[in-house]
């Protein structure tokens, strides 16, 4: 539905090294640096994140508004979940919220959540439902 989200950071090389380490469990791998001189006058440099050939998960340097956005990534299983979440916390996360069932979404709603450094509000999530079982 989306084809990318650009999140400001107040430091990017700080929060390069944490979405690095946070999404590699989740296969989100590809990493590219966009340089802003070019695009249009005033486009920032931007920091890509992505899987499968996609970029869609960018960081820019700015004014961090915190709480202000809450991102979901996917997850192929409840083991994918469980890695990132450590992950993310091994890289300087906050817990927000373990690995484990959110019953008040769905019983087969699984999801972590963790605030970035910045206090972003991530989620690691599995839906059962979305993934076909062979």
């Amino acid at each position: 539905m989306l084809d990318h989200a650009f999140l400001s950071v107040s430091d990017l090389e700080r929060s390069v090294a944490f979405y690095s380490q946070a999404l590699t469990p989740l296969g989100i791998t590809i990493r590219h640096d966009y340089d802003g001189q070019d695009g249009p006058p005033g486009h920032p440099d931007l920091k890509g994140f992505g899987s499968g050939g996609r970029i869609g998960f960018w960081l820019r340097a700015g004014t961090v508004e915190g709480r202000a956005a809450h991102i979901g990534f996917v997850a192929h299983s409840r083991a994918e979940v469980d890695a990132a979440y450590e992950a993310a916390m091994a890289a300087g996360g906050t817990d927000n919220g373990p690995p484990g069932i959110r019953l008040y979404y769905d019983p087969r709603y699984y999801a972590a959540n963790v605030l970035d450094p910045d206090g972003y509000s991530l989620e690691f999530v599995y839906k059962s439902w979305q993934h076909p079982q062979p």
